[in-house]
Order: structure tokens, then C-alpha cells, then sequence
């Protein structure tokens, strides 16, 4: 069934549904025009004189010019620049009476929205270092802005990721249609998803809704994903706000903003306009760890400037790194914001200051509008004079609530003094500003200082919706904490910890929080205590996270003497490890001198994270205290140990650091030493009923662990009948053939629906152990890897060859090496020692290797396999020749699977057909014709009758003659050309003519030959 609905079919629909947005359609084909240019140029012309009337000539012309002609760059350049171009218009020259002037001209209108053409072509050739056909491009005023590729939503072997590849293939044969390019999209119908020409494949992302709402979002359809993004006004809005370039000055990546972002930020610029004219109160903005908040920050400063009329921004934090941290992401993105940000260094400047100090007042003095400076709350201090009493300013504060926001006094009991809250300092200073927070994690109810300081929620983006979409990973959480043998009075201590740390602590409690400190450092940091648990990581290290992703972890030390404790027992027990683990904490004048060479300076930690953040770089466990808790993004981060209570926000910002999304990563794990479940349980209070219900208890011994026992059963039943005892207690050889039993087992053609059931469920088994592997004993392990090792082999064997899905990291691996590779616990055997020549259907080693094969089913899919590759080879070339063995394997596997061949028989049907098919490609070397010669030899003699009516030599001539004809009047698109299909026909049926070809009686035989001329035309390059 899957043949009446077809890829051509979806992507009419798709067609339709842009028809039905006011899109324009044309038809690639159809359209009279230059191959080699990726523009529509016709369209781009008139635009570019409809949206410039004031524009001469010579400026149009200008435009045009510097439109077509980039200079030599990387794409990524190219593409930068024009985002400039598209975004903000193209700087031009020109001459008005001898003087010479200069302007802009626009590509878009970004105010009247009818002003633009809309066009969605489907089939449109281009061609430069190839000849691509893109399904579906987007073009606006004749700029190729959007390309989309689609994939059968009814093929089962193919789906949006063989779209994603395509798009990569596209950027190295057709480059510069990518230099115009703003979003890249994949979709299969099931799963639609865009991105940039930057993103990695699981930085394409989906868009889940047409209003902002995140209700029923889950399996949302690829009209939503359409329609929401492609409406016309907001694709203007998405390519003029919410799409920018991240530059490091090494790196460029183009940042496309998820639907989440798009909407918030949107609401976000609305309630900061009502807050400028009523109280001032913009908001609060709850998006959840890992989702872009950063971005979604840069995105609502860069909208501010149009929305209000280029307001001065204040983003304030409360701490030096989360200040340089925020400070890089907008200095990355200053061309987007078409200004540069600024750190201030003090409140005030005075005489004795540096030049290039900047002072908050004097900055926000020295200017009436514009500016993004980056300030930390400490630079605000108790005075009678406001720093400005300007309206048209944003204070953008990060981390919207700490227990510095108090707007109200407090009164120290022993001294009397009163200490204002730095909210009040803070209103004080910008008495007449507006107030807009941001979070990733949610206020709590009692806190009603953050609400008197910013008002309430403007979008909240949960932790469960951000899992659900893709932006983040979940965090599992395994307790330690009974390996160190702590009593109950130690526990009891670090109970009272967390309470001492609670939010808003009175000066009393403080004074308090100091007398235990030191109890706590000398239980925690007591010598034998480290060394056990440093054992203990070093042991969970190695055996269960060493080898997961790229092996980063991170160690929260209570303390700076507790943190370099840690480091200096590591060393001890493991001295190899000098550049696996490093220490990352501020320098301090009280160190001992012994430290100053293992913290080093700021210019030393700032190489730590670069290091850190390079996934093959040497340094793969940090041994931190605050620092990188909170802002700090490693996205292959997957495994933290914690021996630090913490409470609250600052718990849910530490462990946040292994939520970030990275390939197969399917969540970060929180090793916990000093008993934080009750706090994280604590800390879930306040976010939303469904982060409650979904991670208020991310306990592996209760979530993972039970799954993976469960799925493990389930693979056992899926292996009834089948003895594979011998891989949990064999020798290396043993475990070998019991993999190769084991995959010869279940791709039995009675098995099909239990390999189905297998591969998914051998998936899941996997995914569990991942996150509980230390609490599973040895041989349940063992057990678990003999499944995986069997599901590696099998998703090889049925996802290599034609009609079935390439996985990333196989997509350019060659049939053969897929076939040769079966994965044990700890290594790789070969199935094949013997064959040491590549692996070919021509090979008759290899297939007389394949016959003596004692697992027979294992063997049949090999062939199969095979055979149906070369098979697909002759579809494209030959449509005789593919007609003739698709039907004998068609035939033979049906007799197979209705039980009427045995494995053997089936196997001695299929190396006959081997035989058939290198017989086949010697033909044409007997009758002196190439490959695709023979193509039409076959054509032409298909109906067997023919050879009475005509020499051999004749046919041989009509042959040549044919595919010469053919070879010169080929044209670009002929095959979706009406007119052009029909000039190449008429051309073949007027050369078969003059030879008297077909015969009378035998019209149908001109069929065969047209067929073949148009699979020739299609598959061949020019």
C-alpha cells in the first residue's frame, strides 16, 4: 500500500498548504530561467525596485551587484553577511549630480508584510558542482530563504534524518544556495524539525504551536509546524528578530530560535511595554535550565531597541562569573545587536580610576538613549541620589530571585544598624526604569519580594516541556551517600546545613552558620572520609561513566580545602590522571603557596574551560566549589558527584549542569555523597505540577532500575529457545559465536515481529543501564551486553544497503565493512577471518563463504542484502534487467517465507541468482557495448521476438545511435518539462522509425524503450 502514497505526494500536499497561506506556487520545470544562478531572478529584480522607489538606477544596480557577488569566504561568512544584508539592508553608493551619495536598500518589507512576494517552488533545479533538485525552497522577493526536503512519510526505511543528511550533501554540491539561506527543514511528516546551515542534527528542532501554548504539544502535526512558523508576518518577524549569529572569534553559529523562545520573547516585549507606562513592572520570565535562556535574553534586547525606541539596557546579576558569562553570549552576538556591550567596573568613576574603567553613573549620564551595560548588583550602594532618573531604561535582571532582591529593611538586633534591601538600592538608583526578570527556576511561593520587584510570570517553560521538545535531557539521581558510612549525627549535622543556608538567613544565623562551618569542614574533610570517597568515585568513574559520551564529569567539593583534598588523594590513587583532573576555583591571598600552582590565575581558569568544554581534550573530571555551578555549559557533561549540601535554587542550578543535550545522551546523573534527596525533593515544591509528577523523584534505584530489570526480562522472553549462557560464562571465542547464534537466532523469518520487538526494547535496556549500570551486579551486566551486542549487529545488517536507512556514523561506510563488524562486550570480532578481500556479490570467496555459513539465517540476510543492492543498481540504469531479478528475488523469498525453500534451499536459489546478475555484467563486453548501452540493447530486445526481425549488428547500430541522440539532447529538467518530454520523444520515436522499429504487432516494445531512455535521462549527470 505504501506505493499509493508516495514522497511526491507528501510534498504536494505541502505545496497546497503554503497555496493555502497566500504562498505563490510555481513549478520548477516550468519556469524559463538560468540553472547556474540559485536566485529567482526575475522575482528579485522587481523586488528590489518595488520596495526601493526612491532608489536610482545605479543604487538598485549596485545592490544587485553586491547581492551576487560575495567575496572568497567560508559559507558560514557568506551567509553572515548576507543575514546583514536581509536584516538590516544593503549599504549602496551612488551618484546624484555629480555628488556622490549613499543609502540602503531593502530586500524585505518588514512593515507591510503584502508588500513581499511569497513563492513556494517545488522541484527546482540547480546546478554547481552537480545538478540538485531541492524538494520544496521558500523564495521571498527571489531570495531562496528557506529549504526544505521531505522524505516518504509511508517508507518505513527512510525518514527525516535521510533528510538532514541530504541537506549536508546539498551544501557541498550546491553551496551557494546556502549562502541565501535561513532556515534548513526536515520533515517526514511524523517529525518536522528546522534549523540553520550551522546546526547539528539534534539542534534541529520542532515547532509545536501557532499561539504560544504549550498544551497538547506532545505529538503535534506537521501543519502545526508549517503553519506556525511559515504564516507570513511571523516569518518575517522570525528572519528579521530570532535569527542571529554567535561569534567567538573562532567559532560562527547560526542561531535559529525555538518556537518557545519565539513566543515568550514576543509576550515578554509586550508586558515591557504596558510596565513603561503603569508600574514598571515587566515580568517574570521562567524558562527552565538549558533551554536558551541566555539567548532568549539576546533576542528580547535586540527587539527592545525597535519596540521602544532603543531604550538603554541594564542587565544585572548578582555574581562575577554569572556577569562574564551573560557579558559573552550578548558580545558574541553584538553584530545582531548592532551595538557593543559594556562591563562596568565601578559604581562611579573617580580621578584614580583606570582608563578603561567604566563608571554605571557616568555611562547612563553620558548618554539619552541606546546601550547594553553589564553590572553586578555589588556596583549599587545606599545613596540619596539616583544614579538616573531616565524612563527609557530596562533593567534586565538574571536570576530574578535571590534573597538580595528584598525591597524591605531589616534591623541588626545586636548593632541596631538598618540594612536596606538591595532591591530598594537598586529601585532607588533607577527610580523611573522598568523591571523585567529572568529565571530557570521558578520563585518560590513565599517569596513575594521577587513579585513587588518584577510582578508576575510572563511564560513559564517547564522542565517536562523542555525534555519533551528536545531542548534539554532529564536528570536521574543515584545516593552514595552510605558508602562513606556517615551516623546519624553527621546526617543530622548537614540537616542542619541546608536550614542554615535557607533563603533570606537573619544576621543570627549566620553568625551561627560560622560556628558550624568548622564542624562540618572537619567531619567532611576528616582524611579517612576523603580517602574512602575518592575510592569510591575513582572506582564509579572507570567502571560506569568513563566510557559514556566523552567522559566529562564534575566533583562539587564542599569547600576550597575540602576540593583540593579531593584532587591531591585522586592523584595518589591514580598519578596518570595530572591532566584527567584539575581543580577550578578563584585564588585567594590566604592560600597556602602550595595551591598557587594547581588554581593558577583567571587567565589559567579561563584555559581550564576551554579545555573543559573541548570534548577531545585530555581534562575530563572538574573538582569545583561555586564556580561552573550556575551559567557554566558543557553539553556532554553527564555525570556530577556531589559532596556539598545545597538547597533550593542553588541545587537545581548545580545539577542543571548534565541537562544539556548532546547526540545519544539520554540524561545526566547526580551521584549523590552527603544525602541531598530530601533537598531535591524540597527544591521541586515550587515548579509546576508536571516537573512534580515527572522528576520530583529521579531516583535510579526506583526509576532506572526497575526498568532496566524490566526490559531485561522482556529481551530474555524475546530469546526463548535460544542458549546464549555460554557468553555470561565462556572464553572470548564462545562469546563470539554466541553473538552470531544470537543474531542468527532472531533474524529467523519466523521472528519478525520478535526482531521488531528486540531492537526496540534492546534499545531501552541499554538506555536503563546507562544511568543505573552500578547498581546492577556483574552478570545482569554481562547479560544486558550480550543483548547489545546483538542489536548492533542486526540494526548493521538491516540498515546497510538500498531501501534502508544509513545511520549517522555509518553513512559513508561501505556495505562491506557493515557486514564484516559484530560488536562483543569488549571488543570487536570479526564474523569473516577468513575473507580478507573487500566483500562483493562478484567476489566468489566471499559467497562460497557465505553458503558454508552455519548460521543459515544470518547467511540469507547477508545475501539478501547484497543482492538487493545490486539489484537497485539496475533500477537506476537498467529497467529490463531490474524488472527481470526483482522478480526472481521477489519469487524466491516468497517461497521462502511461506516455508516452502529451507534456509538451504534458499540460499543455493539466491548465489544461483548471484550468478545471474555477474553473468549479466558480462554480457555487454561480448557484444562490445558499455554498461549503459546495454541498458538499451535490453530495452530494445526485451520482447524476445524482436532478435527474428532484425540482425544483431542492426540492434547493435539502433543502440549506439539511441544513446548518443539521447547524450546530446538531453536538457536540464527535461523529464518534468511537458513541452520538453515531448520534443524527447518525439526525437526517439522518429530515430526508432527510420530503423522500422517495432515491428507490426509489437507497438508496446516502444514502451520498454521510452521507460529506459527516461531512467537513463534522470540518473545520469550532465
Amino acid at each position: 500500500m505504501s506505493g499509493l502514497y508516495k514522497e511526491a505526494n507528501y510534498e504536494n500536499s505541502i505545496v497546497e498548504l503554503f497555496r493555502n497561506m497566500g504562498y505563490y506556487h510555481v513549478y520548477g520545470p516550468k519556469i524559463e530561467r538560468d540553472f547556474y544562478s540559485p536566485l529567482y531572478d526575475e522575482e528579485l529584480i522587481a523586488a528590489l525596485y518595488r520596495l526601493n522607489p526612491s532608489m536610482p538606477e545605479a543604487a538598485i544596480q549596485d545592490a544587485l551587484y553586491k547581492l551576487k557577488n560575495f567575496e572568497n569566504a567560508e559559507l558560514v561568512q557568506k551567509n553572515e553577511l548576507f543575514m546583514n544584508y536581509l536584516q538590516n539592508g544593503i549599504e549602496v553608493k551612488y551618484f546624484v549630480n555629480d555628488e556622490e551619495c549613499s543609502g540602503l536598500v531593502y530586500l524585505l518589507d518588514y512593515k507591510k508584510p503584502d508588500n513581499n512576494h511569497f513563492v513556494v517552488a517545488n522541484q527546482w533545479t540547480f546546478i554547481e558542482n552537480s545538478n540538485k533538485r531541492p524538494d520544496v525552497i521558500l523564495f521571498l522577493n527571489g531570495l531562496p530563504l528557506v529549504l526544505i526536503e521531505l522524505k516518504s512519510p509511508a517508507r518505513e526505511e527512510t525518514d527525516a534524518s535521510e533528510g538532514y543528511l541530504q541537506i549536508r550533501n546539498y551544501m557541498q554540491e550546491i553551496p551557494s544556495m546556502f549562502i541565501y539561506n535561513c532556515i534548513c527543514v526536515i520533515s517526514d511528516q511524523l517529525i518536522s524539525k528546522a534549523g540553520t546551515i550551522t546546526s547539528g542534527e539534534d539542534r534541529f528542532m520542532e515547532w509545536k504551536t501557532k499561539d504560544g501554548s504549550y498544551e497538547n504539544t506532545q505529538y503535534a502535526q506537521f501543519d502545526t509546524f508549517f503553519e506556525g512558523m511559515f504564516d507570513k508576518v511571523r516569518l518575517l518577524d522570525i528572519i528579521k528578530n530570532f535569527i542571529c549569529f554567535s561569534n567567538d572569534g573562532l567559532n560562527k553559529i547560526k542561531i535559529l530560535a525555538a518556537y518557545h523562545q519565539y513566543f515568550a520573547v514576543n509576550k515578554a516585549i509586550e508586558s515591557t511595554k504596558r510596565a513603561t507606562v503603569t508600574d514598571g513592572k515587566g515580568g517574570v520570565f521562567w524558562h527552565t535550565q538549558g533551554s536558551g535562556k541566555s539567548l532568549s535574553m539576546v533576542f528580547y534586547a535586540h527587539l527592545l531597541q525597535e519596540a521602544l525606541d532603543s531604550p538603554t539596557i541594564v542587565v544585572i546579576t548578582d555574581r562575577n562569573d554569572l556577569d562574564d558569562q551573560l557579558y559573552s553570549q550578548f558580545a558574541k552576538c553584538k553584530d545582531f545587536l548592532r551595538q557593543i556591550p559594556v562591563h562596568a567596573t565601578c559604581r562611579k568613576l573617580v580621578e584614580t580610576s583606570g582608563k578603561n574603567d567604566i563608571g554605571l553613573k557616568d555611562w547612563l549620564n553620558g548618554r539619552k538613549a541606546n546601550g547594553i551595560i553589564f553590572t553586578t548588583m555589588q556596583k549599587f550602594e545606599e545613596s540619596s541620589e539616583p544614579l538616573s532618573k531616565r524612563r527609557n531604561i530596562i533593567v534586565m535582571a538574571d536570576e530574578a530571585h535571590r534573597s538580595q532582591y528584598g525591597l524591605k529593611e531589616r534591623v541588626n538586633a545586636k548593632t541596631g544598624e538598618i540594612k536596606i534591601g538591595t532591591a530598594r538600592v537598586i529601585r532607588d538608583s533607577l527610580p523611573n526604569a522598568t523591571y523585567i526578570g529572568f529565571t530557570g527556576t521558578p520563585i518560590a511561593k513565599k517569596d513575594r519580594n521577587t513579585r513587588e520587584v518584577f510582578g508576575d510570570y510572563i511564560d513559564i517553560y517547564d522542565m517536562t516541556q523542555a525534555v519533551e521538545d528536545g531542548a534539554t535531557r532529564p536528570v536521574y539521581y543515584e545516593s552514595r551517600v552510605i558508602k562513606l558510612k556517615f551516623d546519624e549525627a553527621t546526617l543530622h549535622l548537614i540537616d542542619n546545613e541546608y536550614d542554615i543556608m535557607a533563603n533570606n538567613a537573619d544576621p543570627e544565623v549566620i553568625e551561627k552558620s560560622k560556628r558550624d562551618l568548622g564542624q562540618m569542614e572537619a567531619i567532611l574533610g576528616n582524611d579517612t572520609t576523603i580517602d574512602t570517597l575518592v575510592r569510591d568515585i575513582i572506582n564509579h568513574y572507570e567502571n560506569y561513566r568513563e566510557n559514556l559520551l566523552t567522559g566529562k564529569a564534575m566533583i562539587v567539593a564542599y569547600s576550597r580545602e575540602i576540593a583540593m583534598k579531593i584532587y591531591k588523594r585522586m592523584l595518589e590513587h591514580s598519578p596518570s590522571w595530572t591532566k584527567k583532573v584539575k581543580v577550578v576555583m578563584t585564588d585567594s591571598n590566604k592560600d597556602p603557596e602550595e595551591w598557587r600552582s594547581i588554581i593558577g590565575n583567571k587567565h589559567h581558569r579561563d584555559e581550564l574551560a576551554r579545555e573543559f568544554k573541548d570534548n577531545n581534550s585530555e581534562m575530563k573530571i572538574a573538582i569545583v566549589v561555586d564556580m561552573w555551578l550556575t551559567g557554566f555549559d558543557v553539553p556532554s557533561l553527564a555525570t556530577m558527584y556531589v559532596y556539598k549540601p545545597m538547597q533550593g535554587y542553588n541545587l537545581m542550578q548545580a545539577i542543571a549542569r548534565v541537562n544539556r543535550v548532546f547526540k545519544n545522551k539520554e540524561g545526566g546523573l547526580i551521584v549523590d555523597y552527603v544525602g541531598i534527596a530530601s533537598a531535591l525533593k524540597q527544591a521541586m515544591n515550587d515548579y509546576t505540577s508536571r516537573d512534580k509528577n515527572n522528576y520530583g523523584d529521579t531516583d535510579i534505584a526506583k526509576i532506572a532500575y526497575p526498568k532496566f530489570l524490566e526490559k531485561l526480562s522482556i529481551c530474555r522472553d524475546l530469546f526463548h529457545g535460544y542458549d546464549y549462557s555460554r557468553f555470561i560464562k565462556g572464553y572470548d571465542l564462545e562469546r563470539s559465536k554466541a553473538i552470531t547464534g544470537g543474531v542468527n537466532f532472531i533474524v529467523g523469518t519466523d521472528k519478525n515481529k520478535k526482531r521488531e520487538d528486540f531492537l526496540k526494547e534492546s534499545l531501552l535496556l541499554s538506555q536503563a543501564l546507562s544511568l543505573c549500570s552500578s547498581l546492577v551486579e556483574r552478570d545482569l551486566r554481562v547479560e544486558a551486553a550480550f543483548f547489545e551486542s546483538v542489536r548492533v549487529l542486526v540494526m548493521r545488517l538491516i540498515n546497510q544497503g538500498e531501501g534502508n536507512k544509513i545511520s549517522l556514523p555509518e553513512m559513508n561506510a561501505r556495505i562491506n565493512e557493515l557486514l564484516k563488524a559484530s560488536i562483543k562486550s569488549d571488543g570487536v570480532i570479526d564474523l569473516f577471518s577468513d575473507v580478507k578481500t573487500e566483500f562483493s556479490l562478484f567476489d566468489s570467496k566471499f559467497l562460497e563463504e557465505i553458503s558454508k555459513m552455519k548460521e543459515k539465517n544470518l547467511a540469507v540476510e547477508l545475501l539478501k542484502k547484497l543482492i538487493a543492492e545490486q539489484v537497485h543498481i539496475y533500477r537506476r540504469t537498467n529497467v529490463v534487467k531490474s524488472e527481470k531479478f526483482s522478480e526472481i528475488i521477489q519469487g524466491v523469498m516468497n517461497k521462502y517465507l511461506n516455508g516452502m525453500l529451507t534456509n538451504e534451499e534458499v540460499i543455493e536459489e539466491l548465489l544461483k541468482m548471484a550468478k545471474q546478475i555477474r553473468d549479466a555484467h558480462k554480457a555487454g563486453d561480448q557484444l562490445g557495448l558499455s554498461e549503459d548501452e546495454l541498458a538499451f540493447y535490453d530495452a530494445l530486445t526485451k520482447p524476445q521476438a524482436i532478435k527474428d526481425f532484425y540482425e544483431n549488428d542492426e540492434l547493435i547500430a539502433i543502440t549506439k545511435e539511441l544513446t548518443e541522440a539521447l547524450r546530446k539532447n538531453r536538457t536540464i529538467d527535461w523529464q518534468k518539462r511537458d513541452s520538453e518530454r515531448a520534443k524527447m520523444r518525439m526525437m526517439i520515436k522518429k530515430l526508432l522509425k527510420q530503423h522500422r522499429y517495432p515491428p507490426k504487432g509489437m507497438e508496446d516494445a516502444v514502451q520498454t524503450v521510452m521507460t529506459q531512455c527516461e531512467l537513463w535521462t534522470d540518473n545520469t549527470d550532465m
